[in-house]
């Protein structure tokens, strides 16, 4: 049984993490390392880190990933916004760094016109430098999108090509079953098709280079390009397509971390924890 967990807030200070985990049962989570909203990173003070990483090794909780800002866009022909997603992750690995996380999981952006060559090249280039400026054991790690619109990073195929150009063991990839399913890459969560589905991210990646799942279930259909997330059970994918998973050795390797609207409307709760965690018995 994988350790399930999901993206909690940290309203009110780092440790609130883990208050808010212990609250709904998490026993892995992801966070915001500073406001999703802004290119300014704001770091943590010393006295922040130190009592979030207390609070974090009496928890048993773990791994820890951070999140990045939706705003970054590392595929960009514009040099601006480039220039600003770079430093935007640069201080997000920098925090990370502090507080021992495993890494900072962040989506490619969009490459409007750029040709898919012109695309990853600025993407490696990107993440070459966000690693030689930020030294250390944390990873950055790329999380494929439902293939809207000209977005970089829909495909084991692009999501590995980027990885094989940075060539650093501080790479690695997430995968979220919402955007898979939206993208098209796996159009129903049936034993076979979620073989096949991790055959190709093993093919393109390499199987230690998954670093987490995302599990959300979707509002939005199989290769419908839109990112919709869903209580588990209540979209396209299913409680049965979640029992399938459940049975794929690879996947029950890796961290399950949810991002569902929570059946509160709250965000990640206690009841979608249990869903899951109910598969396994």
């Amino acid at each position: 049984m994988p350790k399930i967990g999901a993206h909690v807030s940290v309203a009110g200070g780092l440790y609130k993490a883990i208050e808010n985990a212990k609250k709904i049962g998490a026993e892995t989570i992801q966070i915001f390392g500073s406001s999703p909203r802004q290119w300014s990173v704001k770091m943590p003070d010393n006295k922040e880190v130190l009592l979030f990483k207390e609070k974090l090794k009496n928890s048993n909780i773990g791994p820890l990933f951070i999140h990045a800002p939706y705003l970054v866009n590392i595929a960009t022909p514009d040099d601006e916004i480039r220039k600003k997603s770079i430093n935007n992750l640069i201080g997000q690995m920098k925090i990370a760094e502090l507080i021992s996380a495993d890494g900072v999981i962040f989506h490619i952006g969009t490459k409007k016109d750029l040709s898919e060559k012109e695309a990853l090249e600025k993407c490696s280039d990107a993440i070459k430098i966000i690693l030689k400026k930020v030294p250390g054991k944390s990873k950055l790690i790329i999380e494929n999108n439902a293939g809207e619109g000209n977005k970089v990073g829909t495909t084991p195929r692009e999501i590995g090509k980027i990885i094989k150009q940075v060539n650093s063991s501080r790479m690695g990839a997430c995968i979220d079953t919402a955007h898979s399913l939206g993208a098209g890459i796996i159009k129903d969560y049936t034993r076979e098709k979620i073989k096949i589905f991790f055959d190709d991210w093993e093919k393109n990646i390499g199987e230690e280079k998954i670093s987490a799942l995302h599990i959300n279930d979707s509002k939005a259909p199989a290769d419908s390009h839109r990112d919709r997330h869903e209580n588990i059970g209540l979209g396209y994918i299913g409680l049965k397509g979640f029992k399938n998973l459940a049975k794929e050795k690879r996947a029950n390797k890796l961290p399950w971390i949810i991002e569902v609207p929570g059946f509160d409307k709250k965000g990640p709760d206690r009841k979608n924890i249990k869903l899951l965690k109910s598969l396994f018995k």
